[in-house]
């Protein structure tokens, strides 16, 4: 028995230190260069909302909340798209998540855009909420 112990000790320091030793890949650096035009897509947003559209509900308002704690470009185009959302709670899992994150003006515009009793819900939802907007130093 302390056999078996003393060798699961030793695959386990054995994993350990090779994740620790391991070569690891280099950063990439995602800056532009002189005289070469930027590139950009959006397609992985397509992808990104497909695959969301397919998850529950409340997996879809999990997601939010996961993704708003990113705050990376990505992660707000995300939570963007999830304005759009059939379900009304993912809707306003995004509209909060943007709002707190200081994206309140973009929030009023989509609500604007849309106007009718889902955007004044979400409206009211969120005055109830009194999400502020961080101060910025």
């Amino acid at each position: 028995m302390t056999v078996v112990v003393v060798a699961v000790i030793l695959v386990g320091i054995a994993i350990a230190a090779y994740a620790y030793f391991a070569p690891r890949a280099k950063e990439r650096a995602y800056t532009k260069r002189e005289g070469e035009p930027l590139q950009v897509t959006t397609a992985w947003t397509h992808e990104a909302g497909d695959e969301f559209a397919g998850l529950s509900e409340s997996a879809r308002c999990d997601m939010i909340f996961a993704v708003a704690a990113l705050e990376d470009e990505r992660s707000q185009q995300l939570l963007e798209h999830a304005l759009s959302d059939p379900s009304e709670a993912v809707s306003l899992a995004a509209a909060h998540a943007l709002t707190g994150s200081g994206r309140r003006a973009m929030v009023e515009r989509f609500l604007n855009a849309h106007p009718g009793a889902r955007a004044d819900r979400i409206a009211q939802t969120l005055s109830l909420l009194d999400v502020q907007t961080p101060q910025s130093s």
